[in-house]
């Protein structure tokens, strides 16, 4: 377990000067090259100290799931030897795994309430990237790491692919390049995908959940091309309007209590408010993307 922490923190601090040297050259490439893309300092600001203080929360409660996953290593069918095609394999699977945490923690609520927080914003940068959840370890989605584990691959690397594709994720958080080689964009996640899954356009909800490869929504029907002439639009279908970190971190928590404490409800009901998509109502006075989608279709 140490080993592992030692080398989490490591990537950690290895990571964090070139992501804010990117951020950086984002920010001078903008105001001097005038290439495309915003600068906002209040809103970049909070996004940092939000992705610095996640490294702490996300750290403390680490053990959540790291417990776990070091646990099943005793249930492993095999064992994989270390070598350049096991780290290439394990960290193709570990990205399919991203893709299924990332679709599952916009179709239910108790997970997107750990995720809302990285879409608050209503622009997309390198900064933006950082805006990231206190509260992974709580949404149990890392326990998708588990059959990794069993079919073979170390705890130690299984986690490690992990922090390596969360540092590719970085650099598509950007408005500065438009569009990679045909080549590219067909098979990794591209920052002009990635604009995608972060506008709130209704035929852009629920797509493009990739991590490092394109190649799962494409698969999975969940791609969609960015249109030059329908730039994504940014941010949550109702705007958060507030720069508090404590807010932006815990408002969809509060709102979720708020929902399941009704006394005028069922116990059903209850449990829809927690794992339902968002949006989800006991009375149908509240839209999901699904609802949002369809009106679109239809007009």
């Amino acid at each position: 377990m140490n080993l592992e922490k030692i080398i989490n923190l490591e990537v950690t601090l290895i990571a964090i000067p070139f992501f804010f040297l990117a951020i950086l050259l984002e920010i001078l490439a903008i105001k001097f090259l005038k290439t495309n893309g915003t600068i906002d300092t209040k809103d970049n600001s909070v996004s940092i100290f939000m992705g610095l203080t996640s490294v702490v929360t996300n750290g403390l409660s680490a053990f959540i799931t790291l417990n776990v996953l070091f646990w099943f290593e005793q249930f492993q069918i095999t064992k994989f030897p270390l070598t350049i095609w096991t780290v290439i394999i394990c960290f193709i699977l570990d990205d399919l795994r991203y893709y299924t945490h990332h679709r599952i923690v916009h179709r239910c609520r108790w997970g997107w309430a750990m995720h809302v927080t990285h879409h608050s914003s209503n622009r997309i940068s390198l900064a933006v990237a950082l805006r990231q959840g206190w509260t992974k370890h709580f949404t149990g989605t890392m326990y998708l790491k588990i059959p990794l584990i069993l079919i073979g691959f170390d705890p130690i690397l299984v986690i490690f692919c992990g922090a390596m594709n969360a540092v590719y994720q970085f650099f598509i958080h950007t408005e500065t390049v438009r569009k990679f080689p045909n080549w590219v964009e067909a098979v990794f996640n591209t920052p002009s995908h990635h604009r995608v899954h972060h506008g709130k356009n209704p035929e852009f909800l629920d797509k493009n959940y990739a991590g490092t490869l394109i190649i799962w929504d494409k698969l999975f029907n969940t791609f969609a091309e960015e249109d030059k002439d329908n730039f994504p639009d940014y941010g949550l279908v109702k705007d958060l309007e507030t720069f508090n970190p404590i807010k932006i971190a815990f408002h969809e928590y509060w709102n979720i209590l708020k929902d399941m404490i009704r006394t005028d409800i069922s116990i059903k009901q209850k449990f829809f408010y927690l794992f339902a998509p968002p949006g989800w109502s006991h009375d149908g006075s509240r839209k999901m993307s699904t609802d949002i989608k369809k009106e679109f279709r239809s007009n």
